[in-house]
């Protein structure tokens, strides 16, 4: 499960980036494009945001984590980058 939780970490943080991206340089060059793009990016980037939830929540047990390293880890969610630093510096090591 831990794999799978390093995996949805990465998509999570790359769907973050490019929804983003589609916000601010794709509506600025076609309309057309960014409303062809948001729906399947977003709704991609909502599943995998509530798996990383979900995935962290069922993995704090077994990987030990108290509740700050939890929150750390649910707010880096929430950060742009914020889910290659947790993948980074703590499931690197696991």
């Amino acid at each position: 499960m831990l794999k799978t939780f390093k995996r949805v970490a990465i998509l999570e943080g790359i769907s973050y980036i490019v929804i983003l991206l589609n916000m601010l340089i794709v509506k600025k060059i076609s309309i057309l494009l960014y409303k062809q793009i948001l729906f399947p990016v977003g709704m991609s980037h909502g599943v995998l945001f509530i798996g990383y939830i979900i995935l962290a929540m069922l993995l704090m047990k077994p990987q030990k984590w108290d509740f700050k390293t939890l929150a750390i880890i649910l707010g880096a969610s929430l950060i742009p980058f914020g889910t290659f630093y947790i993948e980074k510096k703590y499931l690197r090591d696991a």
